[in-house]
């Protein structure tokens, strides 16, 4: 059937035209003559609106066709297209950024591109402690602050294979908080202490500076790729051994080194690390991802000890240490982490390094342990024997917990406690009671230590926003020192840590 498109104008004219003679008297006649040709002139323009207005569409359908056309131009040139013979110099990136801001994607500065993939940390803690028992050296309340800037580059890949990178980490801080006289074996109430000389000038210093590559080797037949890893640098070696899950960091967890640490590697002094804890070395490492889940890795670390350590010497008689580590699915099929180590050093200082030799050799085990048993609810030990060397105490066992605030409405805040043992070495008795170190007349330690030194820790950490926690800290040392007619020591403390 043949369709014809119908015109309403005309009708539309009569029916406008009668309904108006219909309401008008019959000596109205010239009136509805002039109605009529106004009504003529609104139709004529109507006519107008609606050819300039199929224009319109015409164009804008025409400018889309365009649009859409340029967008897959764009999208198939490539942005490090050379330019063509003879083009001046930049046209090429100039015809790059056009294409894609025809796409709408702006391209990145040079400054953006140079970042890309750096990544930077920050923090600031802050720690006031008071003595409530035993005897201070100085005031009996203390303050001092620590701040830590950590950044990572990643670098281009070698042989267009693995990763690199290079890792910086740069330390400030002012104080050293509080001291007692009774010596005791190596805990330290405050571990976030950092200060050079002089505890009332602040100290700048650069940490940690180190170049890390990894290479992942051909993946076997359970699918998963193992790769081998290598570090070289002035480095923390607490960054790759003995770590755990809950007592790691003194500015997020327990203060008092004992449970930060091994105390024997730590303060305990069997590392042979500079004055703050940094020494050069190399790591190699070895890492299998059996599964998704569980991972193993394989470590050994060379480290200047002694004078090496402060770069006035070289490797000779380094610090040595190996460790086989396993992450994933432990007990009731809940994560933990697995650490066992052993370590030897022939550039130790013994307590009785100035009346014997000036170094000596130490080498013991370590093990380093958290697992998960309820949801929120995560335990740690650590253990740590020395099989030789003239050692404060041989034997050291710590014990804690952490439990996550979601029980009580706050996901984000944590409780913690901790219990240490530190057994004092057969040698360290012997010796202790007539021990002249300085070689002044006098002796040095001046009593006969006997069983262990007792360590207890207990905090609270309230995450008041995602930049900033306050971390109430209750700490007790029973026998410092091991001496059993020694005060025991009591101390609070409050922590406040900003960072990102």
């Amino acid at each position: 059937m043949d369709t014809k498109t119908f015109d309403a104008r005309p009708l539309l004219r009569a029916l406008v035209i009668a309904g108006l003679a219909s309401c008008l008297p019959a000596h109205a006649e010239t009136e509805v003559q002039k109605l009529n040709a106004t009504v003529e002139k609104l139709l004529q323009r109507m006519e107008q609106l609606e050819a300039a207005n199929k224009r319109l569409q015409s164009e804008v359908e025409q400018l889309s066709a365009e649009k859409a056309a340029a967008a897959d131009a764009s999208k198939q040139a490539s942005p490090a297209s050379a330019a063509e013979p003879g083009a001046p110099a930049g046209e090429a990136h100039a015809s790059a950024q056009t294409a894609a801001a025809a796409d709408g994607a702006p391209q990145p500065s040079k400054l953006e591109q140079a970042l890309e993939g750096v990544s930077v940390g920050a923090s600031v803690a802050m720690v006031s402690q008071r003595a409530l028992e035993g005897t201070t050296q100085g005031n009996k309340s203390q303050l001092n602050y620590r701040a830590d800037v950590e950044v990572e580059i990643p670098l281009a890949k070698v042989a267009d294979v693995g990763e690199s990178k290079l890792f910086f980490h740069i330390r400030a801080g002012q104080g050293e908080g509080l001291l007692f006289a009774y010596p005791t074996l190596t805990a330290t109430p405050n571990s976030t202490a950092f200060f050079m000389q002089n505890s009332d000038d602040s100290a700048t210093l650069v940490g940690q500076a180190w170049y890390q590559f990894s290479h992942p080797l051909a993946a076997g037949a359970s699918g998963a790729q193992p790769s081998l890893e290598a570090t070289i640098g002035k480095i923390d070696l607490f960054g790759f051994f003995d770590q755990n899950a809950i007592a790691d960091s003194e500015t997020d967890a327990f203060l008092n080194n004992v449970f930060v640490h091994n105390p024997l590697l730590d303060s305990g002094g069997a590392i042979g690390g500079d004055s703050y804890g940094f020494q050069p070395g190399v790591i190699g490492s070895y890492a299998s991802d059996a599964a998704d889940k569980n991972h193993w890795k394989a470590s050994i670390g060379v480290f200047a000890s002694g004078a090496g350590a402060s770069f006035s010497s070289s490797f000779n008689q380094p610090f040595v240490i190996g460790q086989l580590g396993y992450s994933g699915e432990g007990l009731h099929a809940r994560p933990g982490n697995y650490r066992l180590y052993a370590w030897t050093n022939g550039s130790f200082a013994p307590y009785n390094n100035e009346a014997a030799s000036p170094t000596d050799r130490t080498s013991g085990i370590g093990l380093s342990l958290d697992q998960e048993v309820a949801d929120g609810l995560t335990f740690f030990t650590r253990y740590g024997h020395a099989f030789d060397g003239e050692v404060r105490f041989d034997n050291a066992f710590t014990l804690g917990a952490q439990l996550t605030g979601a029980r009580w409405g706050r996901e984000n805040d944590r409780v913690g406690v901790a219990f240490g043992w530190l057994n004092t070495s057969s040698g360290f008795r012997a010796a202790a009671p007539t021990l002249d170190v300085d070689g002044d007349g006098v002796a040095d330690i001046g009593y006969s230590p006997t069983g262990a030194e007792k360590d207890f820790e207990l905090y609270y950490a309230w995450q008041l926003n995602p930049n900033l926690q306050l971390s109430p800290n209750l700490q007790w040392i029973g026998q410092p020192g091991g001496d059993p007619n020694a005060k025991d020591i009591w101390a609070i403390g409050l922590r406040a840590v900003a960072g990102f």
